[in-house]
């Protein structure tokens, strides 16, 4: 059973029941006394000479024998011999009834040695009441109980408070047991004294400051006034017979027992005061819903609960602690407290709900006065420690904390993940959050790890965060903000109060480093900033002086929460209180991931910001994190950069799924033929039109088109054009262009298309590097042609020649495993090249494109690219192989700006290929008919894809990296 009897230690325990010595287990047993102990997984029985034995080698014993059969996160730490199982009513164990182990050291196999000298007796004292053991040994690795920086935390505290030594929290990973730990610190004892002022009760006269803490939220609200990102709300299902007026009297006693939670904020000067308001008792409203339909009860509540929680508190005037009731029936309550995080923290929870739950069951009992006596006087209270917190930074000890944070976070870079949507230039707190769930076993493993690797669970939960969020941004520079306690002074652990602070834990991932070198860097940061914590996070802030930027919060954008403050539950006599959760929809940060250990594993929550993410990417996100723990507890000394971390489902769908490509196209069929099966279908669709000042100025049908293509293929012919004969094609984009190039391919040859607007020496090397022999262009362009070796066939001169020529299809042998034309590269990165490209592959990429962007006869294609760009061809074929129409235009009319647009418009185009440069030029919100827009040869900003993506039109990015960053901009973006 895997049990948590303390806050945060969460264990397996083992539960034996001896077998009876009769003649009938013997002969089941098969023999008396078994050679060596059997155990099996359930029902199994042992050796009955080994469970009689309750002395100390039983539990080594046991834990040798199945740690040699069994992975060592399912060893169990402790063992409980009892004589019979507690049953319930229908004869299944009672879980419930089962009983907790005795405090024996959690069940370590060192052999119990006592103290031998005063100091290990204090430090064993010190360490026993932490761990809530009644005995610990001095050579007891406190590492394998669990011990975490809290815990850590109140050790130091206590050695400082009774020993005077400020002794660093590393001290205790360096020096994990008693005997060693002991010797530490009486070396440290002359060496290292505690020169902090006394924590205690002082004067309260004038002005009184806030703490640091306090000042960082404080400043938040006058830059942003009502806004519930502060409110803390804690609500319980309350089952039972509730005593209104005893839970009524607890909440008042508490609120006078503890001054923070009657504290306002005023601004004097521009600079804020605490101002205590005198003893007053909790309004609690009583909303009484059982009148309401059992359907819209719960309804009702829930929004009660979100009003209530997101409704903002004034700091200068309220008392900034709020109550509300729910009576859902006569035996069911619903009790929701609203706190402004200036004077609550995640501890406090756990304070106010033990004195919650001490006081209700006085007053319910018909004491007077329960708060004197069921609950310890209070040593101080807030204001008392914000008086010792300024006294205490300055000087030396501000100077020397500060100097390591100026070290640490020196040029700290803002971690850019890829978002959803675009960074807004201000970025608000609009958020929301989702749940994960860690299994147990992968809980026990990575406990397993941290102990074999001596240090907490969190340091290895926040080592493999990092090393997600450098393979989510490619960063090896990753800083995370990570709350502590803040508690570091016996004297407030039990008080009601913000004393949480704000560390940023900064990691160097460069040089792909194993997870377990990782592991330990992650150690020494951490240790290195639990020793400088006291400095508080806005003083470190105005230190560092980041570069600010009202997208980003400063310092860090990503927080890291491991919840293992001590926790109670609220156990109200004769009432049953299960939590609720009421979100609310905000998020200080571009996304904060919290953790808290339990008995069904580890419970997940993402806090992100919505206006950055989606669900879908935060779930995705948890997914991916689970996914590098199950990794780097199966293998700790695998590269970070090599750490699997896909789900098997994902890469199923990247890996196999998505490079399932084999699909249905005309394999043996030639792009000439696939045209000519649309001229069959609809001869008299619009095949290509041209376009001139803002008219169809001429239109060649299907039939058309064909029957011009055809003449022109038998004349090619005749000049001997045939299979794997390149044809240079030199014409500017007009209708005659896309005639020859259909007859080049009639007619059996592959084209080479070459753009009038390049420089001759470009075009002369094209035609030499290819050997064309025939160049298909008219006479006014002879101009811009170089010498060359080829025979020119000038259409214009030709025309009536060519019209003579038949207007059926020429024979040809050519196939679909012959070359349909060669383009060349732009030679950016040398000379350029030539690439072939046979039918067949040229057939496929248009069916693809056809499918794909959805393009179907009746659509409108721009044919925009310039001739030699290969987005050109992909436009002439998508549109003429799906039997759509092709528009072509001079290029003074397809430059971006107002002629573009008056095109765009007047054509009515649906579909069109262009540069973000392009796209960037032209109001996105102008075109009703566009329905494709198809983004190419460079980078696309996410703000622009978002801009021209409607939910009537689709943004195909097909361009880098940014086709991530953009994903889920819109259901219309690909």
């Amino acid at each position: 059973l895997a049990r948590e009897d303390q806050p945060g230690d969460m264990r397996l325990v083992a539960y034996i029941v001896e077998e009876q010595k009769n003649k009938e287990t013997k002969e089941q047993m098969g023999t008396a006394t078994p050679p060596s102990p059997v155990v099996t997984g359930e029902g199994g029985r042992g050796d009955e000479g080994l469970l009689t034995n309750r002395g100390e080698g039983l539990t080594s014993i046991l834990r040798a024998f199945l740690g040699e059969r069994l992975p060592a996160y399912m060893v169990p730490s402790a063992f409980v011999i009892l004589d019979t199982l507690p049953l319930t009513p229908n004869g299944k164990v009672d879980r419930k009834a089962l009983p907790q182990p005795e405090p024996d050291r959690a069940g370590l196999d060192t052999p119990l040695v006592a103290p031998r000298t005063p100091m290990e007796e204090l430090v064993a004292q010190i360490w026993a009441e932490v761990l809530h053991l009644e005995q610990i040994g001095i050579h007891d690795n406190i590492l394998e109980l669990g011990v975490h920086s809290l815990l850590a935390t109140q050790v130091v505290s206590r050695i400082r408070q009774q020993l005077g030594v400020a002794l660093p929290i590393a001290a205790l990973f360096e020096a994990p047991t008693i005997a060693d730990l002991a010797q530490r610190i009486e070396a440290m004892r002359d060496a290292t004294r505690d020169d902090a002022p006394p924590l205690q009760p002082q004067p309260r006269e004038g002005w009184l400051p806030l703490s640091f803490a306090q000042q960082r939220v404080w400043f938040f609200d006058q830059w942003l006034p009502n806004n519930p990102a502060y409110n803390l709300p804690f609500t319980y299902r309350l089952t039972g017979p509730l005593n209104v007026d005893a839970l009524h009297e607890s909440l008042s006693a508490i609120l006078r027992r503890h001054e923070a939670l009657r504290t306002t904020f005023v601004a004097s000067n521009g600079q804020p005061a605490q101002v205590i308001r005198p003893d007053t008792d909790l309004a609690l409203p009583l909303v009484d819903l059982r009148a309401m339909p059992d359907a819209d009860r719960e309804t009702a509540a829930q929004r009660l609960l979100s009003d209530e929680a997101h409704r903002p508190f004034d700091l200068a005037r309220d008392l900034l602690i709020r109550a509300l009731l729910l009576r859902m029936a006569d035996d069911e309550h619903v009790l929701l407290l609203t706190i402004h995080h200036i004077i609550f923290d995640g501890w406090s929870e756990g304070v106010l709900l033990r004195e919650l739950t001490a006081l209700y069951a006085g007053y319910t009992a018909g004491e007077p006065h329960p708060e004197n006596t069921r609950l310890p006087e209070l040593p101080v209270q807030y204001a008392d420690f914000t008086l010792w917190q300024r006294e205490l930074l300055q000087g030396a000890v501000l100077h020397q904390q500060l100097d390591y944070w100026r070290k640490q976070l020196a040029g700290v870079p803002v971690l850019d993940l890829p978002t959803d949507y675009p960074r807004p230039a201000t970025l608000s707190f609009e958020g929301t959050q989702q749940r994960f769930l860690l299994p147990p076993a992968l809980s026990a493993q990575l406990r397993t790890l941290s102990r074999q690797e001596g240090v907490t669970l969190y340091m290895t939960l926040l080592a493999t965060f990092q090393v997600l969020l450098h393979r989510y941004t490619g960063q090896h520079d990753i800083a995370v903000g990570s709350p502590i306690a803040g508690r570091t002074r016996r004297e407030v652990e039990g008080l009601l109060g913000f004393f949480v602070n704000t560390l940023v834990l900064r990691s160097d991932l460069s040089g792909n480093p194993s997870f377990r070198a990782l592991l330990r860097h992650v150690r020494d940061t951490a240790l290195g900033a639990y020793a400088h914590q006291d400095v508080p996070f806005e003083q470190v802030l105005e230190a560092v002086q980041p570069e600010r930027d009202m997208s980003f919060t400063p310092l860090f954008q990503v927080m890291f929460v491991l919840q293992n403050a001590p926790k109670t539950d609220l156990a109200l006599p004769d009432v049953q209180a299960e939590p609720i959760d009421v979100i609310i929809q905000n998020a200080r940060f571009d996304l904060t991931v919290m953790l808290h250990d339990t008995d069904a594993g580890m419970v997940g929550q993402i806090e992100y910001n919505t206006q950055l993410f989606t669900a879908a990417t935060m779930q995705r996100l948890s997914t991916h994190f689970e996914e590098l723990l199950e990794r780097v507890v199966a293998d700790p000394d695998q590269r970070i950069g090599w750490l699997p971390l896909l789900s098997a489902v994902e890469q199923q769908q990247i890996l196999r799924d998505w490079n399932t490509t084999a699909g249905p196209y005309p394999a043996q069929a030639c792009i000439h033929q696939l045209f000519e099966a649309h001229v069959s279908r609809a001869p008299d669709a619009p095949a290509v039109v041209w376009m001139e000042h803002g008219q169809a100025q001429h239109t060649l049908s299907y039939a058309e088109l064909n029957a011009r293509a055809n003449q022109l293929a038998h004349a090619l012919q005749d000049r001997g054009v045939g299979p794997e004969m390149c044809v240079g094609v030199c014409l500017d984009r007009s209708p005659a262009l896309v005639i020859a190039l259909l007859a080049v391919l009639k007619a059996g040859g592959a084209y080479l298309p070459l753009d009038p607007a390049y420089p001759a020496d470009r075009l002369k090397f094209m035609l030499d590097d290819s050997r064309a022999p025939l160049l298909i262009t008219e006479q006014r362009l002879s101009g811009t042609l170089p010498e060359h070796a080829a025979q020119v066939f000038w259409i214009d001169v030709e025309r009536e020649a060519i019209a003579q020529q038949p207007t059926d299809s020429p024979r040809s042998s050519v196939t679909a495993r012959n070359l349909a034309y060669v383009i060349y590269t732009s030679g950016s990165t040398g000379r350029p090249k030539g690439v072939p490209l046979e039918h067949q592959g040229a057939a496929n990429v248009a069916q693809s494109q056809v499918d794909v962007y959805g393009i179907s006869p009746g659509e409108r294609v721009l044919h925009s690219a310039a001739l030699s760009f290969d987005a050109s061809i992909f436009e002439v074929m998508m549109a003429l192989l799906s039997g759509a129409t092709l528009y072509q235009a001079p290029a003074a009319d397809l430059m971006p700006g107002p002629a573009l647009s008056a095109l765009l418009r007047t054509a009515a185009i649906t579909n069109i290929t262009l540069t973000p440069s392009a796209l960037s030029a032209l109001p996105a919100d102008d075109f009703s008919a566009l329905r494709t827009v198809i983004a190419v040869g460079e980078a696309s900003s996410a703000e622009l894809v978002a801009r021209w993506a409607t939910d009537d039109r689709t943004v195909f990015n097909g361009y880098g990296p940014t086709e991530v960053t953009i994903w889920a901009t819109s259901a219309r973006v690909r």
